[in-house]
C-alpha cells in the first residue's frame, strides 16, 4: 500500500491495508470499489497543481456524490458527474449490498480535507492527542471497512484494528519526513518538539540532529507499542484475511526496523522495503 504498507500490492493508496493476492475472492469486488473511492479522493487532495480552494471545491462535489449514491441506491450512472461516475456507481453498488457504514466514508473525507487545510496553512499538530484524531479519520476507517465485510464487529476487534491502522498512519510519517516536509506536510507534533528542544529551523532544513534523532526514536517506539496493541486481532480475522492482516502488521514493523537500523534518520533518506525483507515478514508472520 503504499508509502505506509509497502508489504502489500496495492501500492498507490497509503492507507489502504489491502493485500489483493490474498484478498477472499468474493469480496474482491467490494474492497476495490473503497480503495478507488479513497485512491480517487486522495489524488484530489494531493495530486497535481490545483490551489487549496480548488481542492476543497472538488472534494466538496465528490462528497455530495457520495450523498448522492447512499441516500439513492438506484441512481442511474448518467446522473453521476462524469469525473467520478465509474468510482460512485462501483460503490454506490457495494453501499447496497454490503450496507456499508457510510460515515467511515465521510470520515475519510474529513481527513483529506484536513490534509488539504494544513499543508495550504502550513500547520502541524499540537499534540499527540490531535494526531491521533487525524488518525482516527484518516486510517482507522478502512479497517473498520474491511471488519464490517469480513463479518467482525465485536468491540474488542475494533479497537485491535483501529490500533492497527493509526499505526500504519503513523509508520508512514515516520518514514517518510524527507518527502512531507518539503510539501509543507508537518506531523511531528508541538508536544513532541518542545519535549526533545527541537530547533524548528533544523526540522525544515531536513537537518539531522541529535534532538531530531531522540524525537524520531520516541516517535517509532510509540509506533511499534501501537501496532502490539493491535497485532492479536490477527488471530479473529477468519481466513485468507488474516494471514493478510499478519502480513500488513509485519509490513509496518519491518519499515520501524528499517528506520531503526538508518539510526532514525528519515530526514534525509526514506527507508522502504526490498525483496529479502518480504521474506522476513513472511516467516515472522507465521509465527504470530
Amino acid at each position: 500500500m503504499s508509502r505506509q504498507t509497502e508489504a502489500t500490492s496495492i501500492e498507490h493508496y497509503e492507507n489502504f491495508p489491502v493485500a489483493s493476492v490474498l484478498c477472499p475472492a468474493h469480496l474482491r469486488a467490494p474492497i476495490a470499489a473503497i480503495y478507488h473511492f479513497a485512491r480517487t479522493a486522495d489524488d484530489i487532495a494531493d495530486e497535481g497543481n490545483a490551489s487549496a480552494q480548488q481542492r476543497l471545491e472538488a472534494l466538496t462535489a465528490y462528497r455530495q456524490q457520495l450523498v448522492l449514491v447512499s441516500t439513492h441506491p438506484q441512481v442511474e450512472v448518467a446522473a453521476l458527474d462524469p469525473r467520478w461516475a465509474n468510482v460512485f456507481s462501483a460503490l454506490g453498488t457495494t453501499i447496497q449490498k454490503q450496507q456499508l457504514p457510510i460515515q467511515l466514508l465521510h470520515d475519510l473525507l474529513d481527513a483529506f480535507a484536513q490534509d488539504i487545510a494544513k499543508t495550504r496553512d502550513r500547520a502541524g499538530y499540537a499534540d499527540e492527542a490531535e494526531l491521533r484524531d487525524y488518525c482516527r479519520r484518516s486510517a482507522n476507517p478502512v479497517g473498520r471497512l474491511l471488519l464490517h465485510l469480513y463479518g467482525v464487529s465485536d468491540n474488542d476487534a475494533l479497537q485491535q484494528s483501529d490500533a492497527i491502522c493509526t499505526a500504519l498512519q503513523l509508520v508512514n510519517f515516520w518514514q517518510d519526513p524527507s518527502v512531507d516536509i518539503p510539501r509543507g506536510r508537518y506531523y511531528f507534533t508541538a508536544e513532541a518538539k518542545g519535549t526533545n528542544q527541537v530547533n524548528e529551523a533544523d526540522l525544515l532544513a531536513l537537518r539531522q540532529t541529535p534532538a531530531i534523532t531522540a524525537m524520531l526514536k520516541a516517535c517509532v517506539q510509540e509506533a511499534r507499542t501501537t501496532m502490539g496493541t493491535g497485532a492479536p486481532l490477527v488471530h479473529r480475522v477468519p481466513g485468507r484475511a488474516g494471514w493478510e492482516l499478519r502480513l500488513v502488521v509485519q509490513g509496518g514493523l519491518r519499515i520501524l526496523d528499517k528506520i531503526e537500523a538508518v539510526q532514525f534518520a528519515t530526514l534525509q533518506q526514506r527507508p522502504t522495503l526490498r525483496a529479502r525483507d518480504f521474506a522476513v515478514m513472511g516467516w515472522r508472520a507465521l509465527w504470530m
